[in-house]
């Protein structure tokens, strides 16, 4: 699945919200938009801002429009609130998930992280990091990987590591586990999913 490879710092100026470490001092000085014209004001219409924040989005999460798209259309189809079901299916993304547990720094480590084949679910090994997550399902790095020198360097900090509430972290046995889904309250991101919502509901 392709996914945005551009410049991180440049996003998020443009967005106003950083969405990396780096990009927190960027924006410290540069608390503007891109450009030359970067620094005039800006007029947003009502399409623009649903857009924007479906954008957002697909950054934050590092998705394409077909993917990001396809969780929508699953999304509105469940019982509840669209936006919120929305953010649970984006929050258990096993990708994700390896993010929140402290494994991987960002989004984007956790991804590669899983693509090369870190970790096992419930046992069975699993390398695509859109692996949708159910409740009561264990992640673990694989045997083989705990030798690497990632692994090594990283699990002395998880034991002073705190996750999300709806994730257990095992330090020790450098394992996790999906003890519920996350409510929006749960959840620290300001996405505004009701934009979003109606951006695809046009």
């Amino acid at each position: 699945m392709a996914r945005y490879t551009g410049p991180k710092i440049r996003q998020s100026r443009k967005f106003g919200e950083a969405f990396t470490k780096k990009a927190e001092k960027y924006l410290a000085k540069r608390n503007y938009r891109p450009g030359q014209h970067g620094q005039n004001p800006q007029r947003i219409s009502e399409f623009g801002m649903q857009l924007r924040e479906k954008q957002k989005a697909k950054i934050i999460y590092g998705l394409m429009e077909r993917q990001f798209r396809r969780y929508y259309e699953v999304a509105s189809r469940k019982v509840g609130a669209t936006g919120d079901a929305l953010m649970q299916l984006l929050e258990t993304r096993l990708d994700n998930v390896v993010f929140r547990l402290g494994i991987g720094a960002t989004r984007a480590q956790a991804r590669q992280l899983v693509s090369h084949g870190f970790f096992d679910v419930n046992g069975q090994k699993v390398n695509i990091p859109s692996y949708q997550l159910k409740v009561g399902d264990e992640i673990k790095v694989r045997e083989s990987k705990k030798n690497s020198k990632y692994i090594k360097i990283l699990q002395p900090s998880l034991n002073n590591t705190k996750t999300v509430e709806w994730l257990l972290l095992d330090p020790k046995n450098l394992s996790g586990k999906l003890l519920s889904k996350p409510t929006r309250e749960q959840i620290d991101s300001n996405l505004n999913t009701q934009l979003i919502v109606e951006y695809y509901s046009r």
